[in-house]
């Protein structure tokens, strides 16, 4: 979803998934994001971090768990933990709409 600064400029949303490994709730979480990514177009980047491989990520933003979805461009970061396989709940928790979606 685009979202409008106070000063009209429309930005790309970026959230931050850290998942651990090959498990199974890291996959998951993964396909979730493909569906999240194409309920918006495309218009919301998803980064994906291995705590396993980056743990040095995780804990300099104090994740304690995995799978978790996180916005860390407000403060303090808006996160959810857990299962995200809900896309109607996901977006609506991180304040986007469907592309679809009338206004």
């Amino acid at each position: 979803m685009s979202i409008e600064t106070p000063s009209g400029l429309a930005f790309r949303s970026a959230l931050r998934l850290y998942v651990a490994g090959g498990t199974p709730g890291a996959r998951r979480a993964l396909e979730s994001r493909k569906a999240l990514i194409k309920a918006v177009a495309g218009e919301m980047d998803i980064e994906i971090i291995d705590i396993l491989e980056r743990p040095d990520l995780a804990e300099a933003a104090g994740i304690l768990a995995t799978p978790t979805l996180s916005d860390e461009s407000v403060n303090p970061p808006r996160r959810m933990v857990g299962d995200i396989s809900d896309t109607a709940q996901v977006l609506e928790f991180f304040g986007f709409r469907k592309k679809d979606a009338v206004p």
